[in-house]
């Protein structure tokens, strides 16, 4: 049987951490959350909340088109 996952209002206390400026990797580490779980969840939180959410080749053609240079 598999882990049935984190309770909603745990989900809210990181992305409530995340908007108070917290970095992800301080919080997964706080919190003994991966890295790319907090990701995956405040991706969520950003579609739920009707958001912008760009793909990796979005954002490398808005940074191309803002005139940024992406780091090899």
């Amino acid at each position: 049987m598999g882990r049935r996952g984190y309770p909603v209002e745990f989900r809210r206390k990181v992305l409530d951490l995340l908007a108070e400026g917290r970095s992800v990797a301080s919080v997964a580490h706080d919190l003994d959350v991966s890295d790319q779980t907090i990701y995956s969840w405040r991706k969520q939180d950003r579609i739920d909340r009707g958001l912008p959410v760009l793909s990796t080749k979005e954002n490398g053609e808005l940074a191309s088109a803002r005139g940024h240079r992406r780091r090899p």
